[in-house]
């Protein structure tokens, strides 16, 4: 079987998997939000932290409910790296320098999990399982929480009130993540994947010789990781250490993770505001991208020349034997798609085009499907800016499910669609001005500035997958990165609670023969082209100093 048609048979296998998992998923997960019972776990959790399940909350509250529960988590995490070295299971490792523990706390709070050290030669089974896994599972219901609230804005009218934060973050947790972690853990402890407290032993190369490896607890943060679109990997070869990632079908497996909340997320949206066929809209507009993408990286990875390509048949290069291209473009799409990071195979090989597709999936802001939760949110934002243009056109005060999108509602959508690219942009345009990557970049010119541009892009849109080129454990990078992810992850949230709580506060208007109507085909492909035109327009100078300069010049 040709390695083109063998992707090609992987991909079907994984839409089916996905259309499945849909409609039952999607649907459970609107009446967990929906759901005014709780269970017996979560009232001690609720009780422990001291929180009233039953009171609504008005934009202000969820927000400040947001941004306590995730700097309470950047302290706890940082403290925690920074007492490693006296914790017990720490396999002897030592205690993680200031900057770069900053760096990993502020990089898993905001689920971008951008990692700059090597995993298995710097993290214990504490930091790992204690810190960095936990993370893993309460920053995805942080994104799944703010999404829901944005839905509760458009589905309640006379009422500035989005439901109870603490509510809606344990029910993500323990109703959503964990049940379908563990039945994903023990799919990937059958197939191969490890999962204990070993610690450092010898094992036998294939060469000759020995080399220390240490085990852990790695199946279990490899479900939430891709679950949870997080991306942090237990090994610095992340998903392409066969520790991780064994073999053929999970890695299928695991790509079918990273995709599975985010898309079912567009029925649950579809079910809270009383019209599926409004899900299905947004759901065939992450879709069409999704694909769109697949196939641009397939011709951009199987369409090289020269011999070296031909006896390959493809760019081979950076990628696992055991996956070959197709099941490789497929993961780096997906994964640079969401804000998962993880990644099989190494981005700084894939040819220049092929890198710059992964780059651009991020700088759309990873809404196709998007991270869990961010995702959704992401995308009706950018509908909003949708229906606006059209009203724009026609001279008709837009409306988008019954609310009227007035100049106020505008606004925070525009400030949420320029907070990343002025991020990513800015400490760009500082960290070339300043020459400070000159002696952590190993490759100069167009894929030298690619680098750069990656590892802020990465940054700033809480993916945390990087060209692998870059030496990013200096002070700067780690500095600066930092900043990008938190405010990357939570300004944009202040815009998106705020969005919600002015919706909800609007009396519904009835539709009426000049309302856009935006459950039909037209309007999915006017918010695939805001979505396009919007991106281009803001990235395409950067784009082509970088990829695209090395992919025409290739």
């Amino acid at each position: 079987m040709s390695p083109f048609l063998a992707g090609v048979l992987q991909l079907l296998a994984l839409i089916a998997a996905l259309a499945l998992a849909y409609r039952p998923l999607g649907d459970y997960m609107a009446k967990v939000y929906g759901s005014t019972k709780h269970l017996r776990v979560e009232k001690w959790i609720y009780k422990a932290v001291g929180a009233n399940p039953t009171v609504e909350m008005r934009w202000p509250a969820y927000l400040r409910g947001v941004l306590a529960f995730s700097a309470v988590s950047v302290l706890f995490l940082y403290g925690l790296q920074r007492l490693q070295g006296s914790l017990p299971g720490s396999l002897g490792f030592a205690s993680i320098d200031p900057d770069q523990a900053f760096n990993t706390a502020a990089s898993f709070v905001s689920n971008t999990n951008w990692q700059s050290y090597y995993g298995e030669q710097t993290m214990g089974h504490v930091v790992q399982t204690g810190g960095l896994a936990v993370q893993n599972f309460v920053s995805a219901a942080v994104g799944m929480a703010v999404a829901v609230a944005l839905v509760r804005g458009f589905a309640r009218s006379r009422t500035g009130e989005l439901g109870n934060f603490w509510a809606d973050l344990v029910r993500g947790v323990v109703r959503i993540l964990l049940p379908i972690s563990v039945v994903g853990a023990l799919v990937l402890v059958a197939c191969g994947a490890i999962q204990n407290f070993a610690g450092i032993h010898e094992v036998g190369q294939f060469m000759g010789g020995t080399q220390q490896w240490n085990a852990g607890a790695v199946a279990s943060q490899e479900v939430i990781k891709e679950l949870g679109t997080n991306g942090g990997g237990y090994f610095n070869a992340n998903s392409a250490h066969p520790f991780e990632n064994p073999n053929a079908f999970t890695n299928l497996f695991e790509i079918f993770l990273i995709l599975l909340i985010p898309f079912s997320l567009t029925r649950t949206f579809g079910r809270m505001v009383g019209s599926v066929r409004q899900g299905y809209v947004i759901l065939a507009t992450m879709a069409t991208i999704w694909v769109g993408f697949v196939l641009l990286m397939w011709a951009a990875e199987f369409g090289g020349h020269g011999p070296a390509f031909e006896v390959a048949g493809g760019a081979m290069e950076g990628k696992e034997t055991r996956f070959g291209i197709g099941a490789s473009s497929i993961f780096a799409v997906s994964t640079t798609l969401t804000s998962t990071g993880a990644v099989d195979s190494f981005h700084s090989s894939f040819t220049g085009l092929g890198g710059g597709i992964t780059m651009l999936g991020m700088m759309l802001g990873e809404i196709a499907p998007g991270g869990v939760g961010s995702g959704l949110y992401g995308m009706l934002v950018m509908a909003i800016i949708a229906v606006f243009i059209a009203g724009l056109m026609v001279g008709r005060t837009p409306e988008y499910l019954g609310k009227k999108i007035s100049t106020r509602e505008i606004k925070f959508a525009a400030c949420y669609i320029l907070v990343t690219p002025a991020l990513v942009l800015c400490f760009t345009a500082a960290a070339m001005a300043l020459d400070t990557p000159g002696h952590a970049m190993t490759n100069s010119g167009a894929h030298g500035f690619s680098e750069v541009l990656y590892a802020y892009t990465s940054g700033a849109n809480n993916n945390g997958s990087a060209f692998a080129g870059l030496n990013a454990d200096t002070q700067w990078f780690n500095t600066t990165i930092s900043l990008a992810m938190l405010l990357g992850r939570f300004l944009p949230m202040v815009f998106v609670l705020a969005l919600a709580g002015s919706l909800a506060q609007q009396t519904p208007v009835p539709a009426t023969a000049g309302t856009l109507r935006t459950e039909k085909p037209l309007f999915t492909g006017l918010l695939i082209g805001t979505i396009l035109i919007i991106t281009g327009l803001t990235y395409f100078p950067a784009l082509a100093l970088g990829p695209l300069a090395e992919g025409l010049a290739s």
